[in-house]
C-alpha cells in the first residue's frame, strides 16, 4: 500500500512530523494522496526528531518517476561526520503507477502545482500528504482574509448576544 487518497482528517495511529501551512494560504488544493519517500537511514532518525523543513519543497515529474525537491533534512545528531547523508538532496516518491498517471496528467493539462502539506510516520513508515494546488492571485487572499474577519465578526456578535439572553 503505497499510496492512497487522504481526507484532511488525521488518520489514527499517526505521527506527524511537519505540516506546510503557507501551502494552504498560497494555493488552493484541489486533490491530496499519501505517497511514500524514499529515505536513508540517518534521513529516518533525523525525522523522528522533526529537524525537518517542509516549506521550500515541491514534487515535480522526471520521465515516470515523481521526484520531491528541495526538502531539507538536517543531520542526525548522534551521526559520525562521514556517515551522514546531503541534507537538501532530490528523494522519490513513491505511489502507485494509477495515481502517478493521474497525477501527471492534472499536473500537465491544468496547470496545476504538487505541493507537500505535511509529513508524517504511520505505522512506522515515513509518509508525505502530497497536495495538487492552483495558484491563489493576491486578491484571492485578501478576499479569504476579509471573509474570515467578517466570519469571525458574525460569532463573536452571536456570542455576545447569547450572553445576552442567558443573563435576562
Amino acid at each position: 500500500m503505497a499510496a492512497k487518497k487522504t481526507k484532511n482528517k488525521p488518520i489514527p495511529g499517526t505521527t506527524v512530523v511537519a505540516t506546510n501551512r503557507q501551502a494552504r494560504r498560497d494555493y488552493e488544493i484541489v486533490d491530496t494522496w499519501e505517497c511514500g519517500i524514499m529515505l536513508k537511514g540517518s534521513e529516518v532518525k533525523s525525522l523522528r526528531e522533526a529537524r525537518v523543513t517542509l516549506n521550500d519543497a515541491f514534487a515535480r515529474f522526471e520521465g515516470r518517476d515523481l521526484y520531491l525537491v528541495g526538502l531539507h533534512i538536517n543531520a542526525y545528531s548522534n551521526a559520525s561526520a562521514q556517515g551522514g547523508h546531503e541534507p537538501a538532496r532530490t528523494r522519490k516518491l513513491l505511489a502507485h503507477r494509477h495515481e502517478l498517471d493521474e497525477m501527471h496528467q492534472k499536473v500537465s493539462q491544468e496547470h496545476l502545482t504538487l505541493i507537500p502539506l505535511s509529513l508524517y510516520f504511520r505505522e512506522g513508515r515515513a509518509k508525505l500528504e502530497v497536495g495538487l494546488g492552483r495558484g491563489l492571485k493576491h486578491y484571492d487572499k485578501r478576499q479569504m482574509i476579509a471573509q474570515r474577519d467578517a466570519d469571525l465578526d458574525a460569532r463573536r456578535a452571536m456570542a455576545a448576544g447569547r450572553r445576552r439572553n442567558s443573563d435576562g
